[in-house]
């Protein structure tokens, strides 16, 4: 069992979502395994391929197909060492509250709260399990929106009622995330979250975590699979939408207002992240409310 901390993966969804969906199709080794936790539930299919099971206490190998469901900071290694020929892993990452505090406290969702709470020691699913759901996993990848969340449901539903289960950490061992181990990684996103408007450089925010600009670098593209300039520039086309929604405001005061200098690096960025021009999504929304 690894003895040192797990880190913290700080798990940012698609742009307008609330889930973040992964569908490899082909293992190239780019991103190394690493031990560590976060607080979203994670959902892995594997179809085809081959790897380890490093979660919690739990060791162990697989040699075909899998259908895991973990919880909450419980923490664990990357899976596939190899995917087959036609083979492919699916991952599906959500907060325990991405429908709202209270959603799964309805009786209604009685089952899926009971599901939760079992994950926290880790679910593998039997065979009939995975020929039952496993092609629905596979095919949130390609849902947009209302349809999106309705799938996921589904699964949740059809994973909550499964009796073919094992939990990987039955023995009761539990592991307890530090608040250290997220502290440095939380201070960045308040300081974001307060400043993005203005400029911030990476030697502001590094001596703000008390760490040098490169191990500051290195360590938040680990943690959160992005440059701190990519996590900067979010939070400032997330709030360029809203402007856009919901004030008169030009498009070259909105561009301003959210801390972008220069105009065409913010319509440059605006469509990288939402697809579509700023003019083309504030026409769009006008057309949703008429």
């Amino acid at each position: 069992m690894k003895t040192r901390k797990p880190t913290l993966e700080k798990i940012s969804p698609e742009f307008g979502s609330s889930l973040k969906i992964k569908k490899n199709e082909a293992y190239k080794g780019e991103n190394k395994p690493f031990w560590h936790f976060h607080p979203e539930f994670e959902l892995v299919y594997v179809n085809k391929g081959q790897g380890k099971r490093h979660i919690g206490n739990h060791l162990s190998y697989f040699n075909n197909s899998q259908l895991l469901l973990l919880g909450s900071n419980l923490p664990h290694n990357g899976f596939t060492d190899r995917l087959t020929i036609n083979g492919s892993e699916t991952i599906v990452q959500f907060k325990p509250d991405f429908l709202g505090d209270n959603f799964f406290e309805v009786p209604e969702m009685e089952k899926i709260k009971k599901l939760f709470e079992r994950s926290k020691k880790g679910i593998l699913f039997g065979v009939k399990t995975k020929q039952k759901l496993g092609k629905k996993i596979e095919k949130l990848n390609e849902k947009e929106g209302f349809k999106k969340i309705l799938i996921l449901l589904e699964v949740l539903h059809g994973l909550a009622k499964a009796e073919d289960y094992t939990l990987l950490n039955a023995d009761g061992f539990a592991f307890e995330t530090e608040p250290q181990d997220s502290a440095k990684i939380d201070i960045v996103f308040k300081h974001v979250n307060q400043n993005f408007q203005e400029h911030i450089t990476l030697e502001e925010i590094a001596d703000k975590v008390s760490m040098t600009v490169p191990a500051f670098c290195r360590y938040f593209k680990k943690v959160t699979g992005k440059t701190f300039t990519k996590l900067v520039n979010e939070y400032r086309v997330v709030h360029a939408t809203k402007l856009l929604t919901e004030s008169q405001m030009s498009i070259a005061d909105v561009c301003y207002e959210c801390g972008f200098n220069n105009f065409s690096h913010f319509n440059k960025l605006f469509k990288e992240f939402t697809g579509k021009s700023a003019s083309k999504y504030r026409s769009e929304v006008k057309l949703m409310v008429q």
